[in-house]
């Protein structure tokens, strides 16, 4: 069981460079699990791909996808768990919802995101570390 953070869902949703290697997480370890910030973020890169050419219906398949598979796998960090990792670290909040899930499950991030690695080691690990 991991913590997937939204990059790592979006490399596995939208195809691009590092899908490869999502792919790669998924089939290493099925049972991801998210704290429901998730869908908000998703949507907002959504939203990017949106004003740059992806259609509506495409967005909405992609979506819809990532929430049948997240389905069920939404777990909410504690608050004060997130604010205690605010005051230790440089990241925003949002980032520190993913890192209080680890911390309360005891697992790992999977990540991307070089500050929650860097600022979090003991709780985090990148793609490319967790497929080797």
């Amino acid at each position: 069981m991991i913590v997937a953070d939204t990059n790592l869902i979006v490399y596995l949703f939208i195809t691009g460079d590092q899908s490869k290697l999502a792919q790669k997480v998924l089939d290493k370890d099925p049972y991801w699990i998210v704290p429901p910030l998730w869908q908000s973020e998703f949507r907002n890169v959504l939203a990017a791909y949106i004003r740059r050419g992806m259609t509506l219906q495409q967005a909405r398949r992609i979506m819809e996808s990532a929430l049948l598979t997240l389905e069920n796998r939404q777990v909410i960090p504690s608050a004060m768990e997130v604010l205690q990792l605010i005051s230790e670290s440089q990241c925003m909040a949002y980032d520190c919802e993913f890192v209080a899930l680890a911390r309360q499950l005891n697992i790992p991030v999977v990540t991307a995101d070089r500050q929650l690695l860097d600022q979090f080691p003991d709780y985090t690990i990148s793609l490319e570390e967790f497929t080797n």
